[in-house]
């Protein structure tokens, strides 16, 4: 597939806008999100990184469960020609040292309070480490920490600056290229420190239609994304296979769910 993540979503989103693209279940109640919408966010959280500092080749972890506003700031990062960098979220602050460090990791995007702890925890070791915007609000109402701002002040910022350039989200898909760095996954480090891979949105891409062509999922399927997204696995299944076939990713509130 001679294509790129961002652009597969912006060809969703012309050919079936209306059709769900992710679910979440927040309260027992199942939320939709279609593949208009899903363009709508990716636009705007682009627009308001790129307003934030975010440029091309820069890192960006992201760290959380599966969740629709997580899923579009990583087509975000990637539609700026940025490297998505998904960490477990269950490690220990610790742990997220080496590779912040290892990929001079400026920006952070993750779900809720426990990351945020995690992530300021961490400024004295990684000094560098500008901004850290989160999804989930709870807790956060007091906090006033420098570069910390919630992901509904990235949109309304990104929101602002598309209606003065209608063009930008477009622009920075185009300039994109099938062999650009797509994510970059940290392994387990169980013999040492966890080692960078990284991977173009070609290698993606061309494993993720092999499995297509095994398993045969048509758009018309429903997928249940549980395993975290820092495994390369979960990143297939539920993220390049989802963009690679147009079918519908459902995030549980929990994997305990």
């Amino acid at each position: 597939m001679e294509t790129t993540f961002p652009r597969l979503l912006k060809q969703h989103a012309q050919e079936r806008p209306t059709a769900a693209a992710m679910r979440e279940k927040e309260y027992g109640i199942w939320q939709t999100y279609t593949w208009s919408d899903m363009h709508r966010m990716t636009a705007a959280l682009a627009a308001g990184l790129h307003q934030a500092g975010l440029q091309r080749d820069m890192h960006v972890v992201v760290v959380g469960a599966n969740r629709p506003r997580l899923y579009a700031a990583t087509l975000a990062v990637q539609a700026l020609g940025g490297i998505p960098v998904p960490l477990y979220q269950d490690a220990a602050s610790a742990e997220y040292a080496f590779p912040i460090n290892n990929a001079d990791v400026r920006f952070a995007i993750v779900e809720d309070q426990e990351q945020v702890d995690k992530m300021l925890e961490l400024r004295e070791q990684c000094p560098q480490l500008a901004h850290v915007f989160y999804d989930d609000p709870r807790g956060l109402r007091n906090y006033k920490e420098d570069g910390l701002a919630s992901l509904d002040e990235v949109l309304a910022t990104g929101q602002a600056h598309l209606k003065k350039h209608p063009s930008f989200f477009d622009d920075q898909v185009n300039a994109g290229s099938p062999d650009d760095v797509a994510s970059m996954f940290f392994t387990s480090g169980t013999t040492g420190n966890p080692k960078g891979v990284v991977h173009t949105h070609r290698s993606l891409l061309d494993r993720s239609l092999a499995g297509a062509q095994f398993d045969k999922p048509t758009a018309s399927e429903e997928v249940l994304a549980y395993l975290p997204p820092a495994w390369v696995g979960q990143n297939i299944f539920s993220y390049a296979q989802w963009l690679c076939c147009g079918y519908a990713v459902n995030c549980p509130e929990s994997a305990a769910t």
